[in-house]
């Protein structure tokens, strides 16, 4: 083996590394790591994404399974950036004045609730501390009423468990916006985290209408734990990388599917 290969192989190892324990790397950091260009980066992970080890999506890549954890709320805060505007556009144009909204933990839903800042009449309810954060300081006079649950949080920022559930059960709302860890036929929306997943599912029964936010490189990933099958969603809004398979999926099983 030469010291290149060695080198390269070395690399690798450390990317792959880094995905399993965060679930996502983006290019711009391992440039910084590795002290290697931007060109050699990607063929890195061009590399391992060919060997299936990885999914490359834009500006880095993902877990190609499931993680046995949710990533951090920053580790994918950088992925798909375009793609998360573009969905949180067309989840936002669902939200009526006057009403009340859910938004579950989430960088996409973070996206949409970003949105909403100066929606009059508005009344926001939210397990995930940065939407709480983001519409405690930014929101207008006469933006959103926010109403943050309880809960203990986890590494995606979401407040989860008893407390969150009991409180999310308790209330009525018109819409709720959710995202997920990943997206297929059979399992629905997933996460790896089970307390999230139980909270997720109070949020939906709370709810008179779901709408489910998620980019191309969520569908055919499969977290530990179920939360929602296709068949509950009253709209599924994601983007125009969606395989064609998915999109006749999701066609047939959720209320109307927006493709952006």
């Amino acid at each position: 083996m030469t010291d290149g290969a060695l080198l390269a192989a070395q690399r690798r190892a450390l990317i792959l590394d880094q995905v399993r324990r965060h679930g996502a790397v983006k290019v711009a950091e391992l440039v910084d790591r590795l002290g290697v260009s931007d060109m050699t980066v990607r063929r890195d992970l061009d590399a391992l994404a060919r060997t299936g080890a990885v999914r490359k999506v834009h500006g880095g890549a993902v877990a190609r399974t499931a993680a046995a954890e949710e990533p951090a709320f920053e580790a994918k805060s950088g992925l798909e950036t375009d793609t998360k505007a573009a969905l949180a556009e067309a989840a936002a144009a669902q939200v009526q004045p006057g009403s009340v909204v859910a938004i579950s933990a989430g960088t996409t839903t973070y996206a949409v609730a970003a949105r909403l800042l100066d929606v009059p009449g508005l009344t926001v309810v939210t397990n995930s501390l940065p939407v709480a954060e983001l519409l405690r300081t930014h929101a207008g006079e006469d933006g959103p009423d926010l109403l943050l649950t309880g809960g203990a949080p986890t590494r995606s920022a979401a407040l989860v468990g008893p407390l969150a559930d009991q409180a999310i059960r308790s209330l009525h709302v018109d819409l709720l916006i959710i995202g997920a860890h990943g997206v297929s036929e059979h399992a629905g929306l997933t996460t790896p985290n089970l307390a999230e997943a139980q909270t997720n599912r109070a949020l939906i029964a709370s709810a008179h209408r779901t709408v489910a936010v998620a980019d191309h490189t969520k569908w055919g990933v499969v977290g530990l734990s179920s939360f929602a099958a296709l068949t509950d969603l009253d709209c599924f809004i994601t983007d125009r990388d969606i395989p064609a398979d998915a999109r006749a999926t999701l066609t047939e099983s959720c209320g109307a599917l927006f493709v952006v």
